[in-house]
């Protein structure tokens, strides 16, 4: 079996904007050929959904969720093409389930482009400590990898979905992009949980 790394599969989701799942599948497939799993993807229709993604979205809605009895509650606006799909009963169901998630997974941002390049490289150093006194050569290796875990607990787009957890928050969003036919962003969201952040001091120290 090909060892298809990170790496591979980030370069043919930028070459065509398909899904981290739908890439890794199409370059087991292709065994590691990028023409080729690029080939599969286009015949499959799903290279098709970055065409769209290119696409200005400035319609939408903003959707809360309330859930745990109050406890936990998030905000999320998820933008559309068209006024039409987004009054959408597919579109609107889509958004519910991004607000089940968030509330359940806890992403802190929406894609890896927000994460804090200071946060990454604390990350970074740290996992580099973890690995102190290995092999140098594979070194690098576990820390990227170790890195790109932190990314998958940390950003929303990476996430595996809790519906199904074989595909990632940017699969599913890919998939309705090809099924409702209009471009889809997920533009941001804000979590709130009770007591989080608040100082257990008691009032007046």
């Amino acid at each position: 079996m090909t060892d298809i790394s990170p790496q591979l599969v980030r370069d043919l989701r930028e070459k065509t904007n398909a899904g981290m799942m739908d890439c890794k599948r199409a370059l087991t497939e292709a065994g590691g050929d990028m023409n080729k799993a690029e080939e599969i993807l286009r015949a499959k229709g799903i290279a098709s959904a970055g065409k769209k993604a290119s696409r200005s979205a400035k319609e939408g809605t903003v959707a809360s969720y309330i859930h745990l009895q109050g406890k936990v509650g998030v905000l999320v606006e998820v933008n559309c093409e068209t006024d039409f799909v987004a009054k959408n009963d597919n579109f609107r169901d889509f958004v519910k389930d991004i607000t089940l998630h968030i509330a359940a997974a806890n992403p802190s941002c929406v894609s890896r482009e927000q994460v804090d390049a200071a946060e990454v490289e604390r990350e970074r150093s740290i996992y580099r400590q973890q690995v102190e006194g290995k092999p140098a050569n594979i070194v690098d290796k576990i820390v990227e990898g170790k890195v790109e875990k932190f990314y998958g607990t940390v950003c929303l787009m990476e996430q595996p979905f809790i519906k199904n957890p074989d595909l990632t928050i940017s699969d599913l969003v890919k998939a309705k992009i090809s099924e409702l036919g209009e471009n889809i962003v997920i533009r941001r969201f804000t979590r709130y949980m009770v007591g989080e952040g608040v100082d257990d001091a008691p009032v007046g120290e």
